[in-house]
């Protein structure tokens, strides 16, 4: 495949009305409990039905706007936030995802479905245009796309007639894709509901350049249950802090002396560490959390014994390290009865080779004819509700967009999006829809 630059449009899609969506998009706080706490001001209703009402100009319309039933979190492999969170029974009712579609209810061979989220991460970013370039919270990732995506599809439509009336276009705006929920109660019930297309296109930020593969991860929570003690006899009772901070420089130097031991493409994350706050006592129970990626079933698998290996090592490292001592001997001595390794989050699909592993020259042939190029097979994928399309039968996925998650400060401060890489996601949109119409009535066939 092409990894040359992609082609830019000959003039700007984004209208004056497009500017004026996604500004107030911006303005609308939409990060949702697990990333802004229960608290929350969430008004994603708010959002998506501004967005409904926008995408009325490029033909779409609403076939589907609920949030999700509670089934969609009683599964194993939800993580274990998620399932707490859902505890409260407003934390589903404030969290819809909107299905719209242009043209009729057609065969998945002949739709192509655009999945956006238009959730985001916790943080108020001020809110600025320029005439260049937007700043806020979800510029790039990935209310930006959205707008973009809209004027992509209004301008297909507009060159294609086949657009809406041969193929139809499916576009998932969603909740739920961010703060760890990966998905599981935003994209993955819609998909099972066969909101799908024959191409399946999730707007992030890729550098213009499709990327066919998601990663997913599993978070490990490493436990530590003992006794606490004053600070004025610290060995009489069990020190999580010294163990669990011992085990987070073991695992960390473990996987970083051998960074195969996972198989993954990016490195373990060793994430939060709690004890306690106060000065003035010795805390016996903590938890340690550790996220590691993967690309693929086996490799999460490999993954996973790797670590229980790392961790039950360390803890028989720490013993050795701390028997006898004054402060930590009793905890040295019962450390491998204290510490237990469990699972927050586990058994998620990744997706590669666009879902079937393998790839598929049918669509591979849509995307080179639209100009869009792959991104290098060696440049690491990222972790995104793609993965829900992995395995579906007769249907190809890769993700796309503007921007870069590191260069245009996604999920940090000052988030942006320049409009002219707007403008280019919209014409790839565009051409990618009359690819794919004109491959489908020219009767090539899949």
């Amino acid at each position: 495949m092409s990894t040359a630059a992609p082609r830019t449009s000959a003039g700007p899609l984004l209208t004056d009305d497009d500017h004026a969506l996604l500004l107030r998009l911006l303005h609308t706080p939409t990060a949702g409990p697990l990333e802004a706490g229960h608290d929350a001001l969430l008004q994603l209703w708010e959002a998506q039905r501004a967005y409904a009402d926008a995408a009325r100009s490029a033909g779409l319309r609403p076939i589907h706007h609920a949030a999700p039933a509670a089934e969609a979190l009683r599964r194993a492999d939800v993580p274990a936030t998620v399932r707490a969170a859902a505890h409260d029974p407003g934390f589903l009712a404030a969290q819809p995802s909107l299905v719209l579609r242009l043209g009729p209810d057609r065969p998945v061979r002949d739709t192509v479905m655009f999945n956006v989220h238009l959730d985001t991460v916790a943080g108020t970013q001020p809110v600025t245009f320029d005439g260049v370039r937007f700043t806020g919270r979800g510029a790039v990732d990935a209310k930006g796309p959205a707008v973009a995506l809209l004027a992509g599809v209004r301008a297909a439509a507009a060159r294609e007639p086949a657009v809406g009336r041969d193929v139809s276009v499916l576009v998932q705006a969603v909740s739920g894709e961010e703060g760890g929920a990966m998905g599981t109660f935003g994209t993955r019930p819609l998909v099972e509901a066969g909101f799908v297309g024959r191409l399946n296109i999730f707007c992030e930020p890729t550098g213009l350049h499709h990327l066919p593969r998601a990663t997913a991860s599993m978070t490990a929570r490493i436990t530590v249950r003992g006794d606490d003690a004053v600070d004025d006899r610290p060995g009489t009772g069990h020190n999580a802090t010294v163990l669990l901070g011992f085990l987070a420089q073991h695992v960390a130097a473990a996987f970083d002396s051998h960074p195969d031991r996972t198989g993954a493409t990016g490195a373990p994350c060793i994430a939060g560490l709690h004890t306690g706050h106060a000065h003035n006592r010795v805390y016996g129970s903590g938890d340690l959390l550790v996220n590691v990626p993967y690309t693929s079933t086996a490799e999460g698998q490999a993954a996973a014994r790797a670590l229980e290996d790392t961790v039950a090592a360390g803890v028989r490292e720490f013993t050795a390290r701390f028997a006898g001592s004054r402060t930590c001997g009793r905890t040295a001595a019962d450390a491998a009865a204290l510490t237990a390794l469990g699972w927050d989050k586990r058994g998620l699909p990744c997706l590669s080779g666009g879902g079937t592993g393998e790839g598929d020259p049918w669509a591979e042939a849509v995307l080179a004819a639209a100009g869009i190029p792959c991104r290098p097979a060696d440049e690491p994928a990222f972790t995104c509700d793609a993965i829900w399309l992995h395995g579906v039968p007769g249907t190809y996925t890769t993700v796309l967009g503007p921007g870069t998650l590191d260069a245009n400060n996604a999920h940090a401060d000052g988030e942006f999006v320049d409009l002219t890489d707007l403008d280019a996601f919209a014409a790839q949109v565009s051409r990618l829809l009359t690819a794919f119409a004109r491959h489908r009535t020219g009767q090539q066939q899949a």
